[in-house]
This record gives structure tokens, C-alpha cells and sequence, in this order.
């Protein structure tokens, strides 16, 4: 996998809004899927990579600000972790979709709370790469759906539609999902604000402007709360007053139960500091493990390919060896060959020169019988026509 090729994309919004359900549609995974609005993402987690136009896109999940088992300040701190962790890594963000549910009949305050966050997260200069996908449409008729869209597009996300972000429906399809991913696979990879902010400027959390914005949205919380409190002690003393001591009894649990909120409250802003610390360590220690199985895996992958090599040398060894053993069978043929060829040639040589010293005594023995027959008509010749026939029966 090429990096110019990998692309990540963060899937944001509200717990219930299909986060999970749109990625598992796009990615093939299994990721646990909550009911209702009933919130199964309580980490961040991310899917193994799957082709798409020629890339390889990674979606990333995350739980939202009004998670059912995590509070706010568990969930900023995951992210802010996740966000940090993966950009100190070389890692950025090609997009971001919004999930927001088109059945909700009105922006309530959770909704408002999310975005808001999620505003806070990623600052102006990313909003290019930002998607809002509405979804469950099926849930709705057609004209409502229609005209709380244009609401939508005119009131609640107008400001960051005009700074380039795009609106677009999703039909609960696979192919939905590939048909809005495409708008953001060749985008430049941006950095989120959050990851310029605890990253490059090397912020403390509470310092950035989603942990400004929390710890605002928690101090309103304890200032209702403390004022609520001092409502109660009023009511109290009245009761102290008119001896109702049910009343009295109820009011005391009620201020006990507020001044242990308030407490939590103003221990909030340490232990968002604590929990993030904690969650950068728990991905150090996640990411240094993939390190060193990608460092195993990296090993074998070096021994096998030394193996491979050393096994291409020696199949190359015994080819050259094989050529070399052809070679000298070829040459050994080539030398019998010629061997035979000189034994043929040298016996026709043999046989030619024999022939010839036959024909020679022939010639000499046919000279010796004129002789023999002329000596016959003179003297007795019996001797020499013995000899004729001696050397007649030897050639013979």
C-alpha cells in the first residue's frame, strides 16, 4: 500500500446517527451496532483498509458527545488521543462526514452540543473537506424530509456551507455509501484544528478550543447546579420553619445529591487532563505492538526472501551445471563422431591400399604366368606353374 494512495476519513455526529451502521455499509466490517439512540462506540476504532477509485480508504469511527455509557469528557479526551496520536504519525485526515439524522423533528441541545463540539475539532480552514450526510430517510415522508432539509441547509448548517462544506443524502445503500466517499478520495489531507492546536502549538487539552468549549459547557452545568443548590437550602429552611421534616428530609437528599455533581464537576478539567494522558498511552502502547508485529512481520518477510534468493541461486547453479554437463556431452558426441569418421575414413584408406597391393600381385602374378607359359614350351615348368598355383590358393 502506497501512502499517496491511503486515505483516511473520520465519520463524527451524534450517538444513533448511523455512524457505525454507514461505515460498516461502505467497509464491509462488523463493527457493534447500539439500538435506538443508544450509543455501542465507546472507543475509537478504525477499519481495515478497502478499495475505492483506485485508493485505499480507512474509515474511522468515533463515539459521540452525548455517548450513553462515556461522559463528554471521556469522549473528548479518546479523540483528542486518536487525533494526536495518528497525526504525530504522519497520519491526516482526507475528510470528515457529519452524520445527522433526518427524522429528528427539531435541533435539540444534544445536537446542537455535537456539532458544536465538532466545530471545535475541526476549526474553519478544514471545512472544504467536510461532508454533512443525512440519513434515515426512509423514516420520514418524502415532502417533511424535503422541507426540514432545506432547514437545514438555511439555518442550522448554512455558516458552514458557505465556507465550502457540502450536504448530501444517504439512501442505506452500499453503493450510497461508495457514491458519497467519492466526494472526498482525492481531497488534500487536511489538519484538524484540534491536532494543529496539541500537536504543532503543543497546547495542554484544556487549552484547546474543543477543551475551552467543554469546560465552558461544564461550568454552566455546576452553575445550575450551585444555583439550584442554594434554592434547595431556601427551600429547606422553610421547611426547618414550618417542622415539615419529610419535606426537610427530601431537600437534604436532593442538596447532597446536587453538591456531589457540583464536586465531579469542578474535578472534571484534571480529569480530562488524566484521561487523556491515559488514552495517548493506551495508543502508544497499541501502535508500538503493531510496530513490532509489522517488525516480526517485516523479519520473515526478509528471511523468506532470502530463502528465495538462495533458492534462485542454487536452481541457477544447477542450470549452469547442467548446461556444463550438456556441454561436455555434446563435445564427447562431437569427438566419437569424429573419432568414428577418422576409424571409417582410415579404413577406406586401409582398404583402398590393399586393393591396390592385390592388384599389384595380380599384375605380377599374370606376368610371371606369360613368363611360365613361355618357359614351358622349352623346359619342364612344373615348378613354376606349383608356385602359380600356391599363390593362387593363398590369394584365393
Amino acid at each position: 500500500m502506497t501512502g499517496a494512495l491511503s486515505i483516511r476519513i473520520a465519520i463524527m455526529g451524534p450517538s444513533g446517527s448511523g455512524k457505525t451502521t454507514f461505515i460498516n455499509e461502505a467497509s464491509g466490517s462488523e463493527f457493534a451496532i447500539g439500538r435506538g439512540l443508544e450509543s455501542c462506540t465507546s472507543e475509537v476504532q478504525a477499519t481495515k483498509p478497502f478499495k475505492l477509485n483506485g485508493r485505499e480508504v480507512t474509515l474511522i469511527d468515533t463515539p459521540g458527545f452525548d455517548d450513553t455509557s462515556r461522559s463528554d469528557t471521556d469522549i473528548l479526551a479518546m479523540i483528542g488521543a486518536y487525533l494526536s496520536q495518528t497525526y504525530e504519525h504522519g497520519a491526516k485526515l482526507a475528510g470528515i462526514i457529519y452524520m445527522h439524522r433526518i427524522s429528528d423533528f427539531r435541533m435539540g441541545g444534544t445536537n446542537k452540543r455535537n456539532f458544536k463540539m465538532f466545530r471545535e475539532l475541526c476549526g474553519e480552514s478544514t471545512l472544504r473537506n467536510v461532508l454533512i450526510v443525512t440519513n434515515m430517510w426512509s423514516e420520514v415522508a418524502s415532502d417533511l424530509g424535503e422541507m426540514r432539509e432545506k432547514e437545514l441547509e438555511n439555518v442550522f448548517f448554512k455558516d458552514i456551507l458557505i465556507k465550502g462544506a457540502r450536504m448530501l443524502r444517504h439512501e442505506s445503500t452500499r453503493e450510497s455509501t461508495h457514491r458519497i466517499l467519492r466526494y472526498l478520495i482525492h481531497n488534500q489531507p487536511a489538519t484538524l484544528l484540534i491536532q494543529k492546536e496539541l500537536v504543532n502549538e503543543h497546547k495542554n487539552i484544556i487549552q484547546t478550543s474543543a477543551g475551552s468549549e467543554l469546560m465552558q459547557v461544564l461550568n454552566e452545568q455546576r452553575e445550575r447546579h450551585e444555583e439550584g443548590v442554594a434554592q434547595l437550602r431556601k427551600d429547606m429552611e422553610a421547611a426547618i420553619r414550618d417542622k415539615d421534616h419529610e419535606t426537610r428530609e427530601e431537600l437534604k437528599e436532593e442538596i447532597q445529591t446536587k453538591s456531589e455533581q457540583i464536586l465531579k464537576l469542578q474535578g472534571e478539567k484534571d480529569r480530562l487532563e488524566a484521561e487523556f494522558k491515559a488514552a495517548k498511552e493506551r495508543l502508544e502502547a497499541r501502535i508500538s505492538v503493531m510496530e513490532e508485529k509489522h517488525h516480526e512481520q517485516g523479519q520473515t518477510v526478509d528471511a523468506l526472501k532470502e530463502q528465495l534468493e538462495t533458492e534462485r541461486k542454487d536452481r541457477e547453479k544447477l542450470t549452469v551445471e547442467q548446461e556444463q554437463k550438456e556441454q561436455r556431452l555434446r563435445r564427447l558426441e562431437e569427438d566419437n563422431a569424429k573419432a568414428l569418421e577418422l576409424q571409417r575414413l582410415n579404413s577406406v584408406r586401409e582398404l583402398d591400399r590393399l586393393a591396390a597391393i592385390r592388384v599389384e600381385l595380380q599384375e605380377e602374378l599374370w606376368k610371371e604366368e606369360q613368363q611360365s607359359t613361355k618357359k614351358s614350351h622349352v623346359g619342364d615348368g612344373g615348378l613354376v606353374e606349383d608356385i602359380i598355383t600356391w599363390v593362387k590358393s593363398w590369394w584365393s
